[in-house]
């Protein structure tokens, strides 16, 4: 399975020797890795379709200081789509208010025919790439109906209520940022840990310390976060996700038949 990495924080903090640690489990999740450094509205994405371990780029990019106070990571163990810079994540995509929005998954979709639609039209071929185009092409379909931006309450109420159903069969570990708030969920067990820093929390697929600092986050909820606090839990509690085979089973499998 791929693994996430994510902060949000009050304050800007170096997150480099997090990063590097992160970084280092791509032995076993080769595929790609990718970084969006966020400034409010604004992202900077950053991804390569090579083993983390094995980047001139990243070595070169992790030798400096990245002080930031929102960031989402990934390392890819492809399971649906090719292995290539378009099927890296995190993905990046603005919505019909032009509020940039930029997700990062870890898991596969096996069931939700919804998404076949935007096979069509996504730059790359992963599950995960149309995830984003589904929540973009819903919360368009708000925003036209209000003839306005949809507010925090109002985009959350309608990604608490997607991912419910996204959740049926399927496994989504997801951190999303819509430019103002981090949401985090994830649907297979032991699989999201977040540290609590001054100000701040950072999240990640597994502990990159072994001190205790790190605990599991809150399983099937969605949640969100603003400068390192917790603002909202979803109303859903979301379906677990129990994998009938191990991921790596499907890494090979071409899935674009269906």
């Amino acid at each position: 399975m791929c693994e996430l990495f994510g902060i949000n924080s009050k304050r800007k903090i170096e997150i480099n020797s997090y990063l590097k640690t992160f970084y280092g489990h791509s032995e076993k999740h080769f595929s790609g890795w990718g970084l969006a450094c966020i400034y409010g509205e604004s992202v900077s994405l950053e991804k390569e379709a090579m083993k983390a371990e094995s980047s001139f780029y990243l070595r070169q990019r992790l030798a400096h200081p990245i002080i930031i106070d929102n960031a989402i990571a990934h390392i890819r163990l492809a399971t649906v789509g090719l292995m290539c810079y378009e099927n890296c994540h995190p993905f990046v995509k603005h919505d019909n208010m032009n509020r940039c929005w930029t997700l990062a998954h870890n898991g596969t979709i096996f069931d939700f025919p919804e998404l076949e639609y935007y096979k069509a039209t996504q730059e790359g071929t992963t599950d995960s790439e149309r995830i984003l185009y589904f929540i973009i092409d819903n919360i368009n379909e708000l925003q036209k109906t209000l003839k306005r931006k949809a507010n925090f309450e109002e985009r959350f109420e309608l990604l608490d209520n997607l991912l419910f159903k996204l959740s049926h069969k399927n496994k989504i570990n997801l951190l999303i940022w819509d430019g103002e708030f981090l949401y985090v969920h994830y649907n297979y067990s032991n699989t999201m840990f977040v540290k609590e820093i001054d100000d701040g929390k950072i999240f990640s697929t597994r502990p990159l310390e072994d001190d205790g600092s790190w605990h599991k986050e809150e399983f099937l909820k969605l949640l969100a976060y603003q400068n390192g606090h917790l603002v909202a839990r979803g109303k859903h509690t979301t379906k677990e996700y129990s994998a009938p085979v191990r991921d790596w089973e499907y890494r090979d499998y071409d899935y674009s038949f269906l």
